[in-house]
């Protein structure tokens, strides 16, 4: 993977250039509220989901495609103000979340702003009208499915009986789609085949399931320092996750730990889970996930875009923050 990240840092410097030409030029209020968490930063990963997409059909078409991969990021950032104000979260990305900053209102607005402008982005694609239509469908379709995906979560809050199936098809729905979108929205404006446009859709969607899995893991195991995230706060609220799911079907009791958490008692409970096999039966699902994945991608052309994008999958479940 040696060449994945230098290719992701120069796809987030493309992206940033357009976001400061598209949005930080614009004087009103909404305008900044709406470009406050795109400023934030970000590791992009959906717009390069949708460049090597599209690379890996057809070499040197990701210029043409560049206003569909900003969309991509346009759509995530969207979806991430609405998430803040249905968690009632105030810090995103280092900053103060839009709504904390501005105000409710001024939250959700700015949050429409962008999932209009998504698709204003996949109109200014070089490709041709019909490729358009499908890829502005194939994102319609996966904001729908994000907003299910969230209810489904929100609906989780409560119970402490969720399967791996509801867990899953929440997942899928909740951040699977978006990659899934990426990836296909990519093929697509390249001209992909029909049989390449669905391979790169389940890629997406396999993929996507397994950078959630990781990020379950990453709340569990990874120190704050390095995360930038509160340690074990799935673990303390209880939250339906693949590891509680892994858990209570191993006979580990978790709901011990929802309360207020010691970096001991965290030390406690990775110790408890790793000894019960509970970490290694979800790493090794998530690892599945993306073998699978990478076997999709088997319809594409041999090409260092091929491999860039199967070195994605593996990274998505190594990475540590």
């Amino acid at each position: 993977m040696s060449e994945l990240s230098p290719y992701l840092k120069s796809v987030a410097h493309q992206i940033d250039g357009m976001i400061d030409k598209n949005f930080n030029h614009a004087p009103g209020e909404l305008d900044k509220a709406s470009a406050h968490l795109l400023n934030a930063g970000g590791k992009r990963l959906r717009p390069a989901v949708v460049m090597l997409s599209a690379e890996a059909v057809r070499h040197g078409s990701s210029t043409d495609i560049m206003p569909a991969a900003l969309a991509l990021e346009v759509t995530h950032t969207f979806t991430l103000i609405h998430d803040d104000i249905m968690d009632g979260d105030s810090l995103r990305r280092g900053v103060p979340t839009v709504h904390t900053k501005w105000d409710m209102p001024t939250g959700i607005l700015a949050g429409d702003v962008l999932y209009a402008r998504a698709f204003e982005f996949i109109s200014q694609a070089k490709a041709g009208d019909a490729a358009k239509v499908r890829a502005t469908a194939l994102l319609a379709r996966a904001c729908a499915d994000i907003c299910e995906g969230q209810h489904m979560d929100m609906s989780f809050e409560h119970r402490t009986d969720v399967t791996e199936e509801e867990y899953m098809k929440m997942v899928e729905m909740k951040t699977g789609v978006l990659y899934a979108a990426a990836a296909a929205i990519g093929g697509t404006l390249a001209g992909g085949s029909e049989e390449q446009v669905k391979s790169l859709y389940q890629f997406g969607l396999n993929t996507g399931i397994a950078f959630q899995i990781q990020d379950d893991l990453i709340d569990l195991l990874t120190p704050p320092e390095q995360s930038g995230k509160d340690q074990g706060s799935d673990l303390r609220e209880g939250k339906q996750t693949l590891i509680m799911i892994t858990a209570r079907k191993k006979g580990v009791d978790l709901l011990k730990y929802r309360r207020e958490l010691s970096p001991a008692d965290i030390k406690a409970a990775i110790k408890e889970l790793t000894d019960s096999g509970v970490i290694d039966a979800v790493k090794k699902k998530a690892a599945g996930l993306v073998a699978d994945s990478n076997r999709l991608l088997m319809v594409l052309p041999a090409s260092k875009e091929r491999q860039l994008l199967m070195d994605v999958g593996e990274f998505f479940v190594t990475r540590s923050f």
